[in-house]
């Protein structure tokens, strides 16, 4: 009986001990899972090829648009890694789940709305017009009727000048980044070049050598990016995301990122939208 009883009193210690154990492992769990929620890095999908927005250096993405999300994510304790791609598919690579915010000089409109959310505005820009300083009798958006031009595929710019010669018009020369574009207008294969205008006077500060007339329409509407997000599935990160841009214009930094990227006459052109308020 006595041996029996020291059996069972063993058994009986080892089950609890057992039974302790498992709740200790049970309870660590949600803490781990917790924690290695806090560490994910997400990834953005980058359009690479928009100085001084979003381009390469090295091997690395810098620029503007960049520097704003990396200190917004920052505000938040939020880490991103960004991923050079293609602006054709940048909306279908989000949708999909292969990346978690688009970043790439987004204009922010009705039809994009209706595929991705977007974040807060963190920029305000305008549609411009570029051409040679010389031979070019192109004034205004409408000169641009019967001319060749060339766009980066998908934008704005390629939009617009959809609605002026038509979808399938022969004189609209898309181009898969605007470097491309803008050497399609040096080499001079079309009259013209359309683009963003922050894109287009870096372009035209880069190159002082070259004579370039660059022209803004009172007609052109004033566009805001955002950052994209996968529709209806990532309101959290994108609530951090505005959280973090509303902190940044509170405290300065936006602006001193804006003084790094953009000279005074270019700032005048485009701007950030006010703090209150909260292309490609």
């Amino acid at each position: 009986m006595l041996h029996k009883t020291a059996l069972l009193a063993a058994l009986t210690s080892a089950l609890l001990l057992g039974a302790c154990s498992k709740g200790e492992q049970q309870s660590a769990a949600p803490a781990s899972a917790t924690s290695a929620a806090a560490e994910k890095t997400y990834i953005v999908a980058t359009d690479a090829s928009y100085a001084p927005f979003e381009y390469m250096e090295g091997d690395q993405v810098v620029g503007f648009s960049h520097d704003i999300l990396k200190a917004a994510g920052e505000k938040e304790g939020i880490k991103f890694n960004f991923v050079n791609t293609p602006f054709e598919g940048i909306f279908a690579n989000v949708e999909k789940g292969d990346s978690d915010v688009a970043l790439a000089s987004i204009t922010i409109t009705d039809e994009r709305k209706q595929k991705v959310d977007f974040s807060d505005p963190y920029f305000q820009a305008t549609q411009m017009i570029v051409t040679a300083e010389k031979g070019s009798d192109v004034k205004s958006f409408k000169d641009l009727k019967s001319r060749s031009v060339s766009v980066q595929n998908g934008t704005t710019a390629d939009l617009i000048l959809q609605d002026l010669q038509g979808k399938d018009s022969a004189n609209i020369k898309r181009f898969e980044t605007m470097p491309l574009a803008f050497k399609e207008l040096l080499s001079g294969g079309v009259d013209a070049t359309v683009g963003d205008n922050g894109v287009v006077q870096n372009f035209v500060a880069n190159n002082p050598g070259v004579k370039l007339n660059t022209i803004v329409d009172p007609q052109f509407p004033k566009e805001e990016y955002g950052f994209a997000l996968r529709k209806n599935r990532d309101d959290d990160l994108r609530e951090k995301i505005n959280k973090g841009l509303a902190a940044i214009k509170a405290d300065g930094t936006y602006a001193q990122i804006e003084a790094k990227w953009f000279k005074k006459d270019q700032a005048a052109a485009a701007s950030a939208p006010a703090a209150s308020a909260a292309s490609k």
